[in-house]
């Protein structure tokens, strides 16, 4: 069930997101998202974002695009860009920004929870989108799914729990992110992400979302075989953010 802002959120989105943005350009050819993340050695989505609802202000003044340079001469694996504006103060232009600037494929992520809503992500530029599980109940997953297909973008889906993740699978899900945040409350748990991503059965790509505070924690996921994270706040708060996702690859 989507409650509270989540379902502010997907509700608001609707009419946002019928229609792709104008601009007329063309079509970038897709970097594979799946790809950069199959790769050997810890791999990490680094999350270009202005504010979230929970922690308010996260990086003023944002530029996406020196901040997605940053993360490309720090190690990222790709880039994820967190477009809703309202809540998250994000931006459609910044996908395209953000992947002029870097060699590096671009997650856009907004609360894309109708089927025309990929093309979308398609005219943003995205090279993959997120699809909240939560959000799109019953067979509705399947058909966004079934749609990013057909438009060549990738997606990730996202869980927060066993059942989540269960359903993210049966629908033929390839890259399955576990959120450690529960968007509806907030909390934090990378414990219990930490083991649903260990779940994840292959050849699915099991990502933990959220909750990244420091190398000797992401370290001790990687000894529990973890080595795809999307890393977001943590990053977002460091005078050099590039050096900082160093530090945490190191």
């Amino acid at each position: 069930m989507v409650e509270g802002l989540l379902r502010q959120l997907v509700e608001r989105s609707a009419p946002r997101l019928s229609l792709p943005p104008a601009g007329g350009e063309e079509a970038l050819p897709r970097r594979s998202l799946r790809a950069a993340l199959q790769a050997s050695g810890v791999r990490v989505i680094a999350e270009v974002k202005h504010r979230s609802p929970s922690a308010g202000v996260l990086r003023q003044p944002l530029d996406p695009r020196s901040l997605a340079q940053a993360y490309e001469r720090g190690g990222a694996a790709a880039l994820s860009v967190v477009t809703e504006p309202e809540f998250f103060g994000g931006s459609t232009s910044w996908v395209r920004v953000a992947r002029q600037a870097t060699g590096l494929p671009v997650l856009q992520k907004d609360f894309f929870s109708r089927p025309e809503h990929v093309a979308y992500g398609v005219a943003a530029g995205a090279d993959a989108i997120l699809l909240i599980a939560r959000a799109l109940p019953g067979a509705l997953l399947g058909e966004m799914l079934d749609c990013c297909r057909k438009a060549g973008v990738e997606a990730l889906v996202e869980t927060h729990s066993a059942a989540e993740v269960e359903r993210a699978v049966a629908v033929g899900a390839e890259l399955i992110g576990v959120n450690a945040r529960d968007l509806a409350t907030f909390s934090v748990d990378v414990e219990r992400a930490a083991d649903l991503v260990g779940s994840v059965p292959p050849p699915c790509l099991g990502v933990l979302e959220s909750g990244i505070a420091s190398r000797t924690q992401l370290l001790q996921l990687v000894q529990r075989g973890i080595s795809r994270f999307l890393v977001g706040e943590y990053l977002l708060r460091q005078a050099d953010p590039e050096a900082a996702l160093r530090g945490l690859l190191a």
